[in-house]
């Protein structure tokens, strides 16, 4: 199934928890603001980032202070916000615990350090996150907590860091076992793909693989189920083509999904059992005739998911 471009996600964040009074007590000399550079000093984008990035936005940045999966350097806060927004005042607190210096910053500074993306007022200092190159459980999947056979979902080629993000978030969301993706042709886990995911990168472990197929033929070997999508015009003789709706999941199943442009590589699609597609609800016009590949995980994970409790009943 070859799929659309980008995807526009809700990418906000509020926490309307309470914070100890202890924490609304301070006073802005404990979140300093940052010292005028002397001159030749280089900004912290372009020197003092050897070896770390920039995560921003406040739903990305509050995980990555409390899942501890990143080094982290600093926190960097919008001038006058750190004492008026619960988010804000959460992950100064988180900081300081953590003793990860804070520094209130202006909008201009804050705007080149998120290289003008949307940072809602914070910015963070960190190291970067990859991909999971272990296989610590492939078999027993020790730790589930989701209802039904394991459900995992493959990516090929993803190459659009918002609709990488939007599909983790949604699998996070939706209570994927596993996502695992190729290392060769995939984007990687940027800032703007942790944004993109209202932060759900931060909390997920996402698997790399040098060899997709390799990973298919090892969990066809084991009884697993390999099923791709496909559009109807891209359906392969021989490999029956079911309406995701049509489909349940019966036994632990590896949903793939192709990238952007181009859909399954023909070797990864020779090696599904199935292909599902979406059906439409109308005529569609020439030149609208498919989905985001993010709104179209959305939908057949749901779909998948959903089908479990139809096979109870």
């Amino acid at each position: 199934m070859r799929f659309g471009g980008s995807a526009t996600a809700d990418l906000g964040c509020r926490t309307g928890s309470r914070l100890s009074s202890e924490l609304r007590n301070l006073s802005e000399e404990d979140f300093p603001r940052r010292k005028p550079k002397a001159r030749g000093e280089k900004a912290p984008a372009e020197a003092e980032l050897q070896g770390t990035e920039i995560v921003f936005g406040a739903a990305p940045c509050l995980l990555a202070l409390s899942q501890g999966r990143r080094r982290l350097c600093r926190l960097f806060v919008k001038q006058g916000l750190a004492l008026q927004r619960p988010d804000l005042q959460q992950a100064c607190r988180q900081a300081q615990s953590k003793q990860v210096e804070v520094q209130q910053v202006n909008r201009k500074e804050l705007d080149r350090l998120a290289s003008g993306r949307v940072h809602q007022g914070l910015c963070l200092e960190a190291s970067p996150l990859g991909y999971q190159t272990d296989d610590p459980a492939p078999e027993g999947e020790p730790g589930r907590d989701s209802a039904g056979p394991p459900l995992w979902l493959v990516l090929d080629g993803i190459q659009d860091p918002m609709n990488l993000g939007a599909i983790l978030r949604s699998a996070y969301f939706l209570g994927v076992d596993r996502i695992a993706s190729s290392l060769r042709n995939s984007c990687p886990l940027t800032p703007v793909v942790s944004k993109a995911s209202s932060g759900a990168m931060e909390v997920l472990e996402v698997y790399g693989y040098d060899s997709l197929a390799d990973v298919l033929k090892a969990k066809l070997s084991r009884g697993w189920h390999v099923v791709g999508t496909v559009g109807a015009a891209e359906a392969d003789m021989g490999i029956p083509v079911l309406s995701c709706s049509e489909f349940q999941q019966t036994k632990p199943t590896l949903l793939v999904l192709g990238s952007e442009g181009d859909g399954l590589t023909p070797e990864l699609r020779a090696l599904c059992q199935a292909h599902l597609t979406i059906a439409p609800r109308r005529d569609l016009h020439p030149g609208v005739e498919s989905l985001n590949v993010s709104v179209a995980a959305g939908i057949l994970l749901h779909s998948l998911i959903s089908s479990r409790r139809k096979e109870r009943c």
